[in-house]
């Protein structure tokens, strides 16, 4: 996670509170309660302050600024007005919002406040106001014509809040979980899938004999293009070559089996499977990869096996890899059935 979309997206929220400061401004005005009405003074430069430390990349001084002026709002007017207004649910929103902070910071490497003990400590004066209020009251007794009005405006935001940062933090898990479960099936180099999630595949197709193929392909002399062109170039082969199997077995699933060997799991039935294959062979033996302006003939040699009924895993791969050096041990550049 980058450190400028962390920069934006707190200064999106500090210009939302601050709007809402202004906002509550005005109604503590026409409500007549002066004291919160010269309060929000305070409260505004709070987060015109904000907007500086989250330029200069103080984040940490930003949320702990932030967090400690939020609880000790809801309290100052929770206790001015008592619960009627709903100042005291914005606890609730804080909760989730302190977690979510210490994730990005987490993401970001940066050092954030400890989300539990802060957690804490908001839970403990939330008790301690609305205690307050519920032994001796609110100081504060204004109209309340617009109690409920407030109250349900109130809700909303902290719903609101709520309902963002609880959908921020699990999309992020998700989308973390994703990137975990790709690295632990995917080759870095190719972008095929790797052998172990080919394994797994593999256990999930029928041992009855119905027609699906293994093809394991092998591409021909490649450590002498490792030796002519450098690894470098042996792993842009490695990189074309996936990238045309993936697009002409578009159907199949297709594995970096180990090194520079390919297996290929297919639904086809063999004659079209076949068919599939000697068109692969033929478009990687007719275009030669360029490499730093030399051209690098490749060419691809491939056995497929077809699993026999209540044949093992083991034994069907093995099947195809027999067929490979088949076709290794006899000229190379086919496909062996």
């Amino acid at each position: 996670m980058k450190l400028s979309y962390v920069q934006k997206f707190a200064a999106a929220v500090n210009t939302v509170i601050l709007l809402m400061v202004f906002g509550l401004m005005a109604f503590f005005h026409i409500c007549k309660v002066h004291f919160l009405t010269m309060f929000s003074i305070p409260t505004a430069m709070i987060y015109v302050i904000g907007y500086y430390l989250i330029h200069k990349e103080k984040l940490l001084a930003y949320v702990w600024m932030v967090y400690c002026w939020l609880t000790f709002y809801m309290g100052v007017t929770t206790v001015c007005l008592g619960y009627g207004y709903g100042f005291h649910l914005y606890c609730f929103s804080m909760i989730p919002t302190i977690f979510v902070t210490e994730y990005i910071s987490y993401k970001t490497n940066r050092k954030s406040v400890k989300a539990l003990p802060v957690s804490i400590v908001v839970a403990l004066f939330y008790v301690i106001c609305t205690g307050y209020v519920a032994f001796f009251g609110p100081v504060y007794h204004p109209d309340q014509k617009f109690a409920a009005l407030f109250w349900i405006f109130n809700a909303i935001i902290v719903f609101g809040f709520l309902i963002f940062y609880s959908r921020y933090l699990i999309t992020s898990i998700i989308s973390s979980e994703e990137k975990l479960i790709e690295a632990a099936h995917v080759d870095r180099l190719t972008h095929l899938y790797n052998r172990h999630y080919m394994l797994e595949r593999l256990e999930e197709v029928p041992a009855d004999g119905r027609e699906s193929f293994l093809a394991m392909s092998d591409i021909d002399n490649f450590k002498k293009i490792n030796d002519t062109y450098g690894h470098n170039g042996g792993d842009e082969v490695l990189k074309v070559v996936a990238d045309k199997i993936k697009n002409i077995c578009s159907n199949c699933t297709v594995a970096r089996w180990g090194g520079e060997e390919f297996l290929i799991l297919s639904p086809d039935p063999l004659p079209d499977g076949k068919d599939m294959l000697e068109r692969l062979r033929e478009n990687i033996a007719s275009a030669p990869i360029n490499f730093d302006g030399q051209d690098i003939r490749v060419t691809l040699t491939i056995g497929m096996a077809v699993r026999k009924n209540g044949q093992s895993i083991d034994l069907w791969v093995q099947d195809a890899d027999s067929k490979l050096y088949i076709g290794k041990n006899s000229g190379k550049n086919k496909v062996v059935i």
